[in-house]
């Protein structure tokens, strides 16, 4: 009986085997579906513009014509001799460090006040927080360049108030207005992270907080023991986002309200000088060049920030 049955047994699990593997084929391919063209679409706008610009890299090309002189690194050698360059890189990394010092601090504080305060209409406050996301970089750009403005602005004839003359400080003009930049560019994107915050906070279980509030935990002992740490990823998230918008898209706003860098390149950054190289100068392999330095930058900033913000996982048990 039991030679029977083993017997049968076979055929059967033969196939079991062949419907397992044709629903597993079917679940591959409709997955495949969708991420398919996605993919295509990353590999045709994102890789191939980056091999290409790293092969570029390393020829004299004006853009123009179709001759490709070979000149290896001549690029890169060219940066070093390059005494922007080294602004841009400085004027870069300021952003980075005012962006990621501003942003998390007030996202923070407003995540934690719409989350562990009991705020009338935070929903609302949260639509407020997060509408300068919707607004395009270029309309974000014109609005502060009239705040700056140094006869009609609203900062200066704010200002004015507190003095006994008419305030009227370049904002924009000035060797030090890259920190100008800092507020419009903080204001622009502050709802992305908060929004991000908040829904960390709100994921941590309320019995933490009851647990240290009849233990007599303060505020400020809860922030530091429990939501600090229980949203340390989506900390890491923001800054790692926040770092890589600016190292690549920081010369949007600097060229709508700076032009071509300020006074004396005191806001170009090397966004901005990549885009005066090609298409102000023509020197499209140059330009090239900077883009595989944003490149680099980018990747070992990122790998670096990843590595000092590591920690252990956290399981609540």
């Amino acid at each position: 009986m039991k030679e029977r049955k083993t017997a049968a047994a076979g055929p059967m699990d033969r196939k079991m085997s062949v419907r397992t593997s044709t629903a597993k084929m079917k679940r591959n391919i409709f997955i495949l579906s969708f991420t398919l063209p996605t993919l295509l679409l990353y590999l045709v706008f994102t890789v191939y513009p980056m091999f290409k610009g790293i092969y570029l890299s390393l020829f004299d090309w004006s853009g123009g014509s179709e001759t490709y002189n070979f000149i290896g690194l001549g690029n890169f050698d060219d940066m070093i001799h390059d005494s922007v360059i080294l602004k841009t890189i400085r004027n870069d990394y300021i952003l980075v460090i005012g962006k990621v010092i501003g942003f998390m601090v007030l996202s923070l504080f407003f995540a934690v006040a719409l989350t562990r305060f009991n705020i009338r209409g935070s929903g609302f406050y949260r639509i407020v927080f997060f509408l300068p996301n919707v607004l395009s970089v270029v309309v974000v750009g014109v609005l502060w360049r009239y705040v700056y403005n140094p006869n009609l602005g609203f900062l200066n004839s704010f200002l004015s108030l507190f003095t006994d003359k008419k305030f009227d400080f370049a904002w924009l003009g000035d060797k030090w207005s890259i920190f100008a930049l800092l507020p419009p560019s903080i204001w622009a994107g502050i709802g992305f992270t908060i929004i991000l915050l908040v829904a960390g906070i709100l994921s941590i279980p309320s019995s933490l907080f009851e647990s240290a509030d009849i233990d007599g935990a303060s505020q400020w002992h809860q922030f530091w023991l429990i939501t600090l740490p229980l949203s340390w990823e989506q900390i890491k998230t923001s800054v790692v986002w926040i770092v890589m918008t600016t190292l690549n898209g920081s010369f949007v706003i600097v060229t709508i309200m700076t032009f071509e860098g300020g006074v004396d390149n005191a806001t170009q950054v090397m966004g901005s000088y990549l885009y005066l190289n090609a298409f102000k100068f023509g020197k499209f392999s140059y330009a090239s060049a900077i883009g595989v330095l944003i490149l680099v930058l980018s990747l070992i900033t990122t790998a670096t920030l990843q590595r000092l913000m590591k920690r252990e996982t956290i399981e609540l048990t």
